[in-house]
This record gives structure tokens, C-alpha cells and sequence, in this order.
């Protein structure tokens, strides 16, 4: 068994990984959070895009704990904002994680873009980076539109305010596993599966 640290406290994230090995068939990884290892100091996310904070939380991982380490920045890019928030949507009303502050304020500086240009994107960049230096980026869009107001109690974050391209409802209104097969991480994910599975083979 080959324990793949996935350095997050989210217990969503890690179920959403383990979903995705289990529906992929990848047996012989045990995915583990940040609660399960010893504490180790972790470094602020401070990159200018997603790619570097995702690498910076793997590389710090890898090397604090001697395991694989798969880590993850995402964020939402609203076309009408010049792809702001970016990696600054966590914290884009001020406070680190207030989402119905973030999505206050970004309905407020949307109130009056027309329907048709309410594009955006949810963006994962998702790093694996193993204790031998190996590292891979991958990064995952969600296509849709910034509606007018939230809808729907599931999901985090800007899910109220999200209605993916082609659909009708909003992300926080989707399962957990339709959101699997389309969301940004899912798409991200599925591409670190050949890496995954290689490390339980290896």
C-alpha cells in the first residue's frame, strides 16, 4: 500500500480523491490528509498563480514527510474581472474562507454586467511532487456563468453562483458525484491517475 499525502484539512477534497481512485480502479494508495501526519509549518500561498501555490504546498509536503504529496490551489476566473479573483477568490472579500462575503462582493461588482458576458471558469491546478524530486502540474477548467444570485445549499465556496456551461442549475445544486465528473478538481484529479497508480505499483 503506498500512502499519497494530500495536503489539505478538507475532508471534501479527500473523499472527492478517493472517490475518483476507487471509480478509476486504482487500488494500493491510502490517501492521507494533513490531520494524519505530524505538524509541520507550511508556507503561506503567495504565488502569483495557481500553479505555483499548488507546487509549493506539494514540495513542502513531500519533503516534511517523506510521502508523495498531492496538493491543490483553485479559485474562480470571472471574464468581466479580467480573470480575477483568481487566486485570490479564498480571500476576496478580505477574511480567508467567508464565502458568503466573497460571493456578496462579487455579485455586487457584477450587478451590472449583462447576461451575456457573466463568463467564468473554476480553475484547479493540482501538484504531485514525490520525495525523489518528481514533479507533475496538471490544472482543470469548469466552463459557465456567474448567475444573479445563489442558489442551492451544496458544495462551498462560489458553487451558489456558478451555473456550469450547458446546465441549468447551479453547482451547489449538483450531487456529489455529478459534481465529480464535471467539476475543476475532478477534471485536475483524473489527470494525476497514471501518476497515482504508478506510485501504488511502484
Amino acid at each position: 500500500m503506498s500512502r499519497v499525502l494530500v495536503a489539505s484539512r478538507n475532508a471534501k477534497k479527500l473523499k472527492e480523491l478517493r472517490r475518483i481512485l476507487d471509480e478509476a480502479g486504482v487500488a494500493g494508495v491510502e490517501i492521507v490528509g494533513l490531520d494524519d501526519v505530524p505538524p509541520y509549518d507550511e508556507a503561506p500561498e503567495t504565488g502569483a498563480t495557481f500553479e505555483e501555490n499548488a507546487l509549493a504546498k506539494a514540495r513542502d509536503g513531500a519533503a516534511a514527510t517523506g510521502l508523495p504529496c498531492v496538493a491543490d490551489d483553485s479559485g474562480i476566473e470571472v471574464d468581466a474581472l479580467n480573470g480575477m479573483p483568481g487566486v485570490l477568490s479564498a480571500r476576496w472579500a478580505g477574511r480567508h474562507g467567508d464565502a458568503a462575503a466573497n460571493n456578496t462582493l462579487l455579485l455586487g461588482q457584477l450587478t451590472d454586467v449583462p447576461d451575456e458576458r457573466r463568463g467564468a471558469r473554476f480553475v484547479s491546478t493540482c501538484a504531485l511532487v514525490t520525495p525523489g524530486g518528481a514533479e507533475l502540474v496538471v490544472r482543470g477548467e469548469w466552463p459557465g456563468v456567474i448567475a444573479r444570485k445563489p442558489v442551492g445549499e451544496g458544495g462551498f465556496g462560489y458553487d451558489p453562483l456558478f451555473v456550469p456551461e450547458g446546465g441549468e442549475v447551479s453547482a451547489a445544486q449538483l450531487t456529489p458525484a455529478e459534481k465529480d465528473a464535471a467539476s475543476h478538481r475532478g477534471r485536475a484529479l483524473r489527470q494525476l491517475l497514471p501518476a497515482l497508480a504508478a506510485l501504488a505499483e511502484g
